[in-house]
């Protein structure tokens, strides 16, 4: 009964997201406000009915009901309650059916906090965003229910795919798909100014909370995705520049571009066709990604689906939207006229050598990912392009916005010289070659991607510190903590960019690796680290079979740590896995992986040293930190600036 409630509440949402699509357009071109004002409740109904029928489906998983195919398909008794749980949306259908709550979240938050919007212009936001959750619905309900009910349920299901029984992947899709489909809103901006054939300051004011959201939420999914792929998939990498990780980047780039380019709309009243533009690009690369993921075209260890005939619905979906809003775009361009004029130096031509480049390594990152396809269907040849096309092409697009970055931020507006702008990054440029010297002296024998790179993250970071210290003028040090908090978010972000870079590059240069077959209480060597491996024993789980190993680690005699790297496989699906080991440092990680047992008696392991690894991630969550901080600034929340008209009918208090 509950998976019939569950689907009955899907096709009633359905039905109000067709009503929302339609009503309130109408209301807005014909100017009545009663039809207008009925996107609201009509968007909060369409929450409530997907909130009932994620509900059912969670139910269905946490009590194994195992009439329902998904259930089946993807979950098992012995599953421990988190991973049945997650196993709501590690699948297809249910990922789905997640992605269309998330954009009735999204259209019930426009609703609740955009009253300060014009009425004309909420009322087309919301129908546009309705209009994207009509295309999905009936995506779900016509090619993927997740209710399908089984004639004779079994006793048993399938589980669930036992790389995705993991924390990090139980917390990754969601945060991912916060930040996917958050940029449906600043689709939705876009698409209604475009109809309204206005973009100016107060637009830029509404639509940047809703990008900055999207971005933060896409930061720690692509952060918690990363941390995954080292921990669990044992061979020791953060970044693989695989299909489906490019396709949650590409977005990324496009948001991050977006914000930049906004504050130019916003200050300036320039750039407003690009950042349109941009807007709708943003979410098209959202889409390209949900196709990616679930048409097959493109092989990949993240494929939730390897359907071509759903590939195509979402291939139409794409074509509709994003065709249809640059077609909009093309009619309206030309009304879109900037106001403010400025010299190539200055902030807004920072800004935008800001959005050229992430915009272009948005797209080199596209033709290195969709290249094979296109060899494969134009040619018939079979093309990998690998991590080394990604790192020499897009490489020195990065390494240009780091050093762009805090000139940029001095410039002032309309016009600048670059002389003055350098001048308060004389301090950070001294420091940032000292670092570079210093790693430079202890880098002999290995690439000098090091040195650029601890150099270009410590500008970076350096560049962010005067950035703040230079805002706080003559008052010094008393003026930092009532700076704005966007500021704040914004040095944050961009030294977490820094550390980022800082150890990307020390991680890359430094790791040792060391592949061995070892012994049982045979001591081995691997950089300045001893290790020993002294047993090998059975250790199951809930669900798995297991086999752990117990390896000593000292360094000069002292004991640095006990590893228990496992062999996992999980006999419903019969798919083993594998558990690396990892004594987490602040300078460095000793990374463990056990392999098979070799005849001769010994155990293959392999061992990596990783310096600054934990750095990677501490980077990603500074540049999320950044950007919340950003959003807690009342300047940053939707409508700042625009005041409510006052009511015909008001009287004034006394």
């Amino acid at each position: 009964m509950i998976a019939e409630l569950g689907h009955f509440a899907l096709i009633l949402a359905f039905v109000v997201a067709i009503y929302q699509m339609t009503v309130p357009m109408i209301g807005a071109a014909k100017g009545w406000h009663g039809w207008m004002d009925s996107a609201r409740p009509a968007a909060l109904a369409q929450l409530l009915l997907m909130v009932i029928s994620f509900g059912a489906l969670t139910i269905a998983f946490i009590t194994s009901d195992f009439s329902v195919l998904l259930v089946y398909e993807n979950s098992h008794t012995l599953k421990p309650m988190l991973y049945k749980i997650s196993g709501v949306w590690g699948n297809h259908e249910g990922s789905m059916l997640l992605w269309v709550l998330i954009l009735t979240l999204f259209g019930a938050a426009a609703a609740l906090f955009g009253g300060n919007l014009p009425p004309s212009l909420r009322a087309r936001v919301l129908g546009v965003q309705a209009s994207v959750s009509v295309a999905f619905y009936a995506f779900i309900i016509f090619t993927s229910n997740p209710f399908w009910r089984m004639g004779n349920p079994p006793f048993d299901g399938r589980d669930l795919n036992p790389l995705l029984q993991d924390p990090g992947l139980a917390f990754h899709p969601p945060f991912l798909y916060l930040g996917y489909v958050g940029l449906s809103m600043a689709f939705s901006f876009a698409v209604a100014a475009l109809i309204e054939g206005r973009v100016d300051a107060a637009w830029a004011r509404w639509v940047r909370p809703w990008t900055l959201a999207a971005w933060v939420f896409l930061t720690i999914g692509i952060a918690l995705g990363s941390w995954w792929a080292y921990y669990e998939l044992g061979w020791g990498g953060f970044w693989f520049w695989d299909p489906v990780e490019n396709a949650s980047f590409m977005p990324w780039l496009l948001a991050a571009a977006l914000l930049h380019s906004a504050i130019v709309v916003e200050k300036r009243e320039a750039l407003k066709s690009w950042t349109v533009l941009l807007a709708i690009l943003a979410f098209g690369f959202s889409l390209i990604g949900t196709f990616i993921v679930r048409s097959g075209v493109i092989t990949s260890v993240h494929s939730f689906a390897n359907d071509p005939e759903r590939g195509v619905f979402i291939l139409a979906i794409l074509a509709v939207f994003i065709g249809g809003a640059l077609t909009l775009f093309a009619v309206r361009a030309s009304e879109m006229t900037a106001k403010g004029v400025f010299a190539p130096l200055s902030r807004e031509g920072a800004l935008v050598l800001n959005n050229v480049l992430l915009s272009v390594s948005a797209f080199v990152v596209f033709i290195g990912t969709i290249w094979p396809l296109v060899a494969e269907m134009v040619w018939g040849r079979v093309l990998s392009v690998g991590p080394p096309f990604f790192n020499q092409a897009f490489t020195p697009f990065m390494i240009a916005l780091a050093i762009a970055l805090p000139i940029g931020s001095l410039m002032p507006w309309k016009r600048a010289t670059l002389a003055r702008s350098l001048r308060p990054l004389r301090g950070p440029l001294i420091l940032s070659g000292a670092i570079m010297t210093l790693v430079f002296a202890v880098s002999t024998g290995h690439s000098a991607l090091a040195m650029i790179g601890a150099g270009l993250g410590s500008w970076l970071i350096f560049g962010a510190m005067a950035d703040l210290w230079l805002r706080t003028g003559s008052s010094g040090a008393a003026r930092l903590l009532r700076l704005p908090r966007a500021d704040w978010g914004k040095a944050v972000a961009h030294a977490g960019l820094g550390v980022t870079f800082v150890a990307v590059s020390l991680i890359q240069a430094w790791q040792v690796e060391d592949v061995r077959v070892a012994k049982i209480d045979e001591p081995f060597v691997v950089g300045s680290y001893d290790l020993v491996l002294r047993n090998v024993q059975r250790a199951d789980g809930p669900n798995y079979l297991a086999q752990r190993a117990l390896i000593e680690a000292s360094r000069d005699g002292n004991p640095v740590a006990t590893l228990s790297p496992e062999k996992r496989v999980y006999p419903v699906q019969g798919m083993p896995t594998t558990e690396a080991a990892i004594d987490y440092g602040f300078w460095r990680d000793l990374y463990v992986v056990l392999g098979d047992e070799q005849p001769d008696g010994g155990w293959a392991v392999r061992t990596y040293i990783k310096p600054f690894a934990n750095w990677i991630w501490a980077g990603c969550i500074m540049m999320a930190l950044g950007g919340l901080i950003s959003l807690t600034d009342r300047r940053y929340r939707v409508a700042a600036g625009a005041a409510r008209p006052a009511r015909p009918d008001a009287v004034p208090a006394e």
